[in-house]
């Protein structure tokens, strides 16, 4: 009889055991699952890019261009070099906005062009639009001041990409002009953006020299 007893506890001892290695096993499953799920939505919301308008990838370059005169013109133009150091820092894609009809590489000229459609409100036409801007939440937006504002062709691409409740951080390069009335034309163009106050701006004569600088404006961001 005790034997039989014994028994019974024995089986009973292991199908409790099983129960609950089972019970706590699928708990730590789902919670580790759950953990998991949440992380890589989390990391996915953050995708990010960085659009930027450079003269240096709207010009044809011309024989005899100046290199000290006309440095920006020169890949990697200043607002290209500052794109690039951004994109490393954050790790987002690259887009380049790039005109079908490109601008002269003499700056005398260029500028002339560039008066010419903003006194137009012209809207240049694009090489190509981003792909599904509907994938990325935080958007950084190069450009140099041109003519006291935005390069007409910047208009084209905010018009052209709803920048809806996205995280909008702007970076510019210019003259003694400073921002301007770029950051104005930028909300009017984009009402609906999350545009920050927080601006990177650099003299053009020094963007080849602010890697620090804008690396830690944008860790700064985060």
């Amino acid at each position: 009889m005790k034997k039989i007893l014994s028994l019974l506890l024995a089986i009973t001892l292991v199908f409790s055991l099983a129960a609950c290695g089972q019970s706590s096993g699928d708990g730590t499953e789902a919670s580790t699952e759950t953990e998991t799920t949440e992380r890589n939505v989390e990391v996915g919301a953050r995708k990010v890019l960085v659009a930027y308008f450079s003269w240096a990838d709207n010009a044809i370059l011309e024989d005899g261009v100046d290199a000290v005169t006309s440095p920006s013109v020169i890949p990697p133009g200043d607002v290209q070099q500052l794109a690039g150091w951004v994109q490393e820092e954050t790790g987002g894609d690259l887009f380049s906005i790039r005109v079908t009809d490109p601008y002269p590489s003499d700056w005398d000229a260029c500028l002339e062009q560039a008066n010419e459609e903003r006194g137009d409100d012209a809207r240049p036409q694009l090489q190509e639009n981003v792909e599904n801007m509907g994938q990325y939440d935080t958007v950084f937006l190069g450009y140099p001041n041109w003519w006291y504002g935005v390069p007409m062709a910047l208009l084209t691409f905010l018009e052209g990409n709803d920048l809806s409740d996205k995280n909008v951080y702007l970076f510019c390069s210019h003259g003694t002009g400073g921002l301007a009335d770029s950051v104005e034309q930028i909300t009017e163009a984009s009402p609906e953006a999350v545009i920050s106050d927080d601006i990177f701006d650099c003299y053009e004569e020094d963007a080849a020299s602010s890697e620090e600088e804008i690396r830690s404006w944008v860790d700064g961001l985060r």
